[in-house]
């Protein structure tokens, strides 16, 4: 995974992205979520086809599910 991105930006989306799981449990989407919003300013609309970071979204990704493992065995 690269070191591009800092653990403490990790770590904020990774958050954010938590937030979102009230509405809609899929970790997948929800860290899609949290980087649109870091990398655009804003969430999606419905069509927003916007291009993201893949590598923020991925280290953010496997950071949200090292958790969840490490949190539900």
């Amino acid at each position: 995974m690269s070191s591009e991105f800092s653990d403490h930006l990790i770590e904020q989306l990774v958050q954010e992205a938590k937030g979102y799981a009230d509405t809609d449990p899929a970790v997948e989407r929800n860290c899609w979520l949290a980087v649109h919003r870091h990398a655009h300013g804003v969430l999606p609309s419905e069509y927003d086809i916007r291009e993201i970071p893949e590598d923020l979204y991925l280290a953010v990704l496997e950071r949200a599910r090292a958790i969840a493992q490490a949190t539900n065995p």
